[in-house]
């Protein structure tokens, strides 16, 4: 189990250091099916990891300096007190209808990454370039609400949301984009993990997973400007819409089969 947690590592890390979103999307299934972990473990070490993998596939970016910070504080600090919220509602969720959920919530990622077309545009963008603030404020806590709730509930990143918002609302560029959607990213997984603080952690298949997802990921922020990211982009949705009907198709047919303990 300890093997197949690495290689699931370094798939997420992948993901993470090349797209900027995604990866999260496959660490609480990889650690409930291939490590064997209870879904109350499984989603703060998926915290846990995204978090830590997201910091490392930052640090190759901050030399560009692509990061947007006012914005990335902005979407952090909408998504702190709803990912506490988040938490809350996944304790009161029986562990199969949580994962129901998630595949639900797999599928509609994969679809949004095969569908999903970049704008450099922006619908804040003022004239001059800048954001306008005052016309998009609301729809960027707003959106960085919805992510904090997905973050304490699911145990993800969010950044196939962040992404998406960051250049049709805020009129970032693809590469402003997925560095300040990874600042996001480790800002609401912090908060994800403080609100299960109490949960119970494997922390050896929790090294083992983060130290492969890290590792990736600082790979992948270099090789990120040398690979075509819309064939990366398409393998892995299907990837995850393949992972997503067999979560949903496990969950139904055999709960049993879950780990509980």
């Amino acid at each position: 189990m300890l093997i197949a947690a690495a290689l699931a590592g370094l798939l997420i890390g992948l993901a993470l250091g090349l797209l900027g979103a995604g990866g999260s999307i496959l660490a609480v299934p990889a650690l409930v099916y291939a490590a064997g972990q209870p879904l109350a473990a499984a989603i703060p070490a998926s915290l846990l990891i995204v978090g830590v993998s997201s910091a490392a596939a930052v640090i190759p970016r901050l030399r560009t300096r692509a990061v947007r910070w006012p914005i990335a504080l902005v979407f952090g600090a909408a998504g702190i007190p709803a990912a506490f919220g988040g938490a809350a509602l996944g304790r009161s969720l029986p562990p199969r209808v949580l994962l129901l959920g998630f595949a639900a919530l797999m599928a509609v990622v994969a679809v949004r990454m095969l569908t999903e077309h970049r704008s450099s545009g922006g619908a804040c963008r003022t004239s001059g370039g800048r954001i306008n603030w005052r016309a998009c404020l609301p729809k960027a806590l707003a959106a960085g609400a919805v992510v904090g709730v997905l973050t304490g509930l699911f145990g993800v990143g969010g950044g196939f949301l962040i992404v998406p918002a960051l250049t049709l609302l805020l009129g970032l560029d693809a590469a402003q984009a997925v560095a300040t959607s990874l600042v996001i990213i480790v800002i609401n997984s912090a908060a994800g993990l403080a609100a299960r603080a109490d949960a119970p952690i494997d922390w050896t298949t929790t090294g083992i997973f983060g130290g492969a997802a890290v590792l990736a990921a600082l790979a992948a922020g270099r090789l990120a400007t040398r690979l075509p990211e819309r064939a990366v982009r398409r393998g892995f949705a299907y990837l995850v819409l393949l992972i997503a009907a067999a979560i949903a198709v496990t969950a139904i047919v055999d709960p049993a089969t879950l780990p509980t303990r």
